[in-house]
């Protein structure tokens, strides 16, 4: 009987899939047409996406320059608080026009992640209107130096238009300088003031851009940086035979007229105003907490930074966590290495041996870069294990440029063009190589470069199948996350193979734990200057110098910080979700394919993302 019984299951289930009910058919069918549905719908939003980006881009010429367009060529941003409520309005036009031609439910899970980013970005820009004033405008890196910076290292010149764009460029300077200038102004009388020592620092870098030809004309001034940038620009020309010696000395002589004339003059008044308003500021470095409305500005950057809505005293807890933690695997390192003593004492011992730092010297220097290239070169071998978008750019190790070069700061990365003409740069600031520990240097390639932000951000620029935005999109917390993430992955890999490396790596975690703390400790919990700096002392083995620089970045530049951490935390807890979800099923080429394939996505929208894939593979198992 329990034969029979098999038997007739096996044939009605036979018959069953023979002849399917009318029931079935219908229900493929509806499936098919919704399906079918969703596509037509997800194409449409995206060609209209992409006519919106092209709209957004015309408001930033600067950025069609660094995506390697040459449209606009002539023109610089408009920075004023008339251009933003512009940008704001079109904002606003463009997501409510969204929700009135598109049907949210006909789009394909693609297409509502590109509909939620959309209108996310509206989000972020209607949250940061009421600070508006609280940024510090010329501050540390400000436009003082990044517009010099932007002309010299993004403004390709390929021919003579290229260089009479250049030479618009260079005036519309003043314009651009006058226009932050009355914001930097509006902030200070509403009483929001950087610290004192920022102002000095943005005297010392427009010093740095201005002194030379042709700002200084005596005969023993070298050329400036910007100077030099131009007249090797001209030359190539001239080599090239695009234009003749006359025409580049007629280039040359204008550019020398407005250099001289309007730029030294817009530059002298910000100077003005620097040394008049720094009489006003606090000699003693303060958070945001003294600035009028600063805890809802912090709590503001918190949510910006980390897109994630934990509160200061939940990310100070966090960190103070992580600190304790990762001491316990450097004690076991410490042990590992025979080193006698506590691990303060080998704090020490890494911040002063003189065997974790190359000489003060040019060849110093260049060791240094060649040894990131090598560490470069052996991970990019084991890429195809672990992924399978792999990138097409190329990636640079450099030295940031003199004038734009401070001692101690962070090393950093700025993206190629998606064409790829330009390829990916990991800078790094080398005036003081006291601040460049060897046993950090793994740790900080991998982050810099591959599998960190060049990887990641090359990836995302060179999608295809989704709006252009989204190969544009940026946050915070999940591209440094990603960065952070990426050391961390590289020892899975195989690196960091010399446990002082590996030590260096930990140093690398340890850094952005002690950020958690220092951050929400100097904004919300009023921790003065030296408090944090003494935290971070006690508490690594970073170098003095470069843990000074660090401090003051933070406090000019609130909540930043904190989205490393915090966002590592998250992709390590999406994958270890995977990873318990899917069991032996679970593979980490797919699962990294997966957080880098829709580019960097504010971390809720990338944890609904990989809940749907683990979701689709477990479907596909039943």
């Amino acid at each position: 009987m329990r034969v029979f019984l098999f038997s007739l299951i096996l044939m009605l289930a036979a018959c069953s899939e023979q002849e399917p009910t009318q029931e079935s058919v219908a229900n493929a069918d509806a499936t098919e047409i919704q399906s079918d549905t969703a596509i037509t719908e997800t194409a449409r939003l995206n060609d209209w996406f992409d006519e919106q980006y092209a709209q957004q881009l015309d408001f930033s010429p600067q950025t069609k320059t660094r995506l390697g367009d040459k449209s606009d060529y002539y023109s610089l941003n408009d920075y004023s608080v008339a251009g933003s409520d512009e940008q704001l309005a079109w904002r606003r036009q463009s997501v409510a026009a969204m929700i009135a031609d598109f049907d949210y439910a006909l789009l394909n899970e693609d297409g509502q992640l590109s509909y939620d980013m959309w209108s996310y970005s509206l989000d972020r820009a209607e949250a940061a209107v009421p600070f508006r004033a609280h940024d510090y405008i010329f501050g540390r890196g400000g436009p003082h130096a990044s517009l010099p910076n932007f002309l010299i290292n993004y403004h390709r010149v390929d021919d003579a238009s290229d260089i009479e764009a250049y030479l618009s460029r260079l005036g519309e300077l003043d314009r651009v300088f006058g226009e932050l200038l009355d914001r930097a102004r509006s902030a200070s009388s509403s009483g929001i003031r950087q610290p004192a020592f920022a102002y000095d620092f943005a005297m010392t870098e427009i010093d740095r851009v201005t002194s030379g030809v042709p700002f200084n004309t005596n005969d023993s001034s070298p050329n400036s940086p910007i100077w030099t940038d131009i007249q090797g620009k001209i030359e190539a020309l001239v080599a090239s035979d695009l234009i003749s010696s006359d025409q580049a000395q007629e280039y040359i002589a204008q550019a020398q007229e407005i250099l001289a004339g309007e730029v030294m003059s817009s530059y002298q008044e910000i100077l003005d105003w620097l040394e008049q308003d720094k009489a006003f500021a606090s000699e003693t470095s303060q958070g945001v907490w003294a600035l009028p409305d600063g805890e809802n500005y912090y709590n503001y950057r918190l949510a910006q930074m980390t897109t994630l809505a934990f509160t200061a005293d939940e990310i100070h807890e966090i960190g103070l966590a992580e600190v304790e933690r990762l001491h316990r695997s450097m004690e076991e390192i410490k042990d590992a290495v025979n080193f006698e003593g506590s691990l303060q004492d080998f704090f020490v011992f890494m911040r002063e041996d003189e065997r974790f730092y190359f000489p003060n010297t040019d060849e110093g220097r260049q060791d240094y870069l060649d040894l990131n290239n090598d560490y470069l070169d052996a991970i990019t071998l084991k890429l195809p294990d672990y992924f399978g978008r792999l990138p097409k750019a190329q990636l640079e190790v450099r030295r940031v440029e003199s004038f734009r070069e401070q001692a101690g700061a962070a090393q950093h990365y700025a993206s190629g063009t998606p064409d790829g003409s330009r390829p990916g740069v990991f800078y790094s600031h080398m005036s003081d190589m006291s601040t460049l520990p060897i046993f950090q240097l793994e740790d900080v390639a991998y982050h810099e470069g591959s599998p960190g932000h060049h990887m990641q951000i090359s990836i995302q620029q060179e999608l295809t199948g989704v709006p252009r935005f989204r190969t544009q999109y940026r946050t915070t917390a999940y591209t440094e996350g990603w960065g952070l993430y990426a050391e961390w992955l590289a020892k899975e890999m195989g690196a960091f193979e010399d446990p002082y490396s590996d030590f260096g790596r930990l140093s690398g975690e340890l850094w952005r734990a002690i950020r958690l703390v220092v951050d929400t400790g100097i904004h919300a919990q009023q921790w003065d200057e030296e408090c944090a700096v003494q935290y971070f002392i006690d508490n690594s083995a970073q170098a003095e110098g470069a843990i000074r620089s660090e401090i003051q970045r933070y406090i000019t530049g609130p909540g930043q910080a904190t989205a490393y951490k915090i966002g590592m935390m998250k992709f390590q807890e999406l994958r270890v979700n995977a990873e318990s979800a899917l069991g032996n099923n679970f593979d980490i080429r797919t699962f990294h394919d997966v957080v880098l394939g829709a580019g960097a996505l504010p971390l809720p929208l990338l944890e609904s993302r990989v809940d749907r894939w683990i979701e689709e593979v477990q479907s596909g198992l039943n």
